[in-house]
């Protein structure tokens, strides 16, 4: 809760009655001292009643908490108070909602979804003032809920050019497993793990239960590179970077993002390994860096920028939105705007 302050009707009266307190003391108008004495009364009971928390519940949810840009989000309001009604603001990011309340109500209006990134929503702002309207105050209230705004996503064939790792690659221990499966990593003892999985000789040297994690060689996997270092167009790169990777964690793929400003994440297939990269990309923004490493595996480069610094990571695919030149061995599709190049990409690839 926030300290009460005086409206501009309340600093009017202040400085009146400091006038006439002034006045009273210099001239001995006993009546000009009263005054003055009513005014500041009347201003302290204003801020002491500005200053009552309101008597309000307010409950709050946002449906979907996840939205691709442009599509329609709800935020639900609902409002149990006693005592008269209050005027309120609710916010979403840089965007404020003015809300009146009347009586208990569920109330609901649509969210900003026009532009990309995560937005706090809330909490309410409950603007409290006294009957002579000499004092405010704003009370927060109700908390608070995250919108994801995703970058929109445009219909995609997975990328299937990856190539399939060996069992020797990834292991993580000096014996390589043999059969259908490769060691990802040693990790610690979780319930639901099979005991065949336990690896000794890790449980003897950290002192924890330690199992093998498999993955399937034959799974298939990608990286995607996502240039950072280029305002023009970098809204239709991450379109076309987020239609590539949700079309492809969706079909079961295995999906690294990197980014040049240093973002790594690598998701299993699947609709929560979907979301965990369109919240990623949901939150970048233009930033500078170096190109990384060629990862294993196959390699899509989408940028905005010259095609010279991404030549040496030898990519089996690149969307250049707007940049002239080409790629040796590489695969270039080159559009000015992400659903023409996804377009294009799909052609390609039938």
């Amino acid at each position: 809760m926030r300290p009460p302050r005086p409206t501009p009707r309340g600093v009017a009266v202040l400085v009146v009655a400091v006038l006439c307190g002034g006045a009273g003391l210099r001239w001995g108008y006993p009546v000009f001292l009263a005054l003055a004495g009513l005014l500041a009364g009347a201003l302290v009971a204003a801020l002491a009643t500005a200053a009552r928390r309101p008597d309000v519940d307010v409950r709050r949810a946002v449906h979907p908490d996840r939205v691709e840009r442009g599509r329609p989000a709800l935020a639900r309001l609902d409002v149990r108070r006693a005592g008269g009604g209050f005027t309120a603001r609710d916010r979403c990011g840089p965007h404020v909602r003015r809300i009146v309340v009347r009586s208990d109500a569920v109330h609901r209006y649509e969210l900003p979804t026009t532009e990309r990134g995560r937005m706090t929503v809330g909490p309410l702002v409950v603007e409290k003032s006294d009957p002579l309207g000499l004092a405010r105050c704003l009370v927060d209230t109700g908390g608070t809920a995250t919108l994801w705004v995703h970058p929109r996503r445009h219909p995609a064939r997975p990328f299937s050019l990856g190539h399939r790792r060996f069992h020797h690659e990834g292991a993580t221990s000096d014996r390589s497993p043999h059969g259908s499966l490769d060691l990802r990593e040693v990790r610690e003892y979780v319930p639901g793990d099979e005991v065949r999985l336990v690896h000794w000789k890790a449980t003897a040297r950290t002192g924890r239960m330690m199992v093998r994690d498999y993955a399937d060689p034959d799974r298939p996997r990608f990286a995607l590179l996502l240039d950072t270092r280029n305002a023009r167009a970098f809204e239709e790169a991450v379109e076309v970077a987020a239609s590539l990777l949700h079309a492809g964690a969706v079909a079961g793929h295995d999906c690294r993002l990197l980014t040049t400003c240093g973002v790594d994440v690598t998701a299993r297939g699947g609709e929560s390994a979907a979301r965990r990269l369109l919240d990623e990309l949901c939150v970048l923004v233009v930033r500078p860096g170096s190109v990384p490493p060629r990862p294993r595996g196959g390699l899509v480069v989408v940028t905005a920028g010259p095609l010279d610094s991404i030549a040496p990571l030898r990519p089996d695919v690149v969307f250049s939105l707007g940049s002239p030149g080409d790629v040796v061995g590489a695969r270039v599709v080159r559009e000015s705007e992400a659903a023409d190049a996804v377009s294009r990409w799909n052609e390609v690839t039938t």
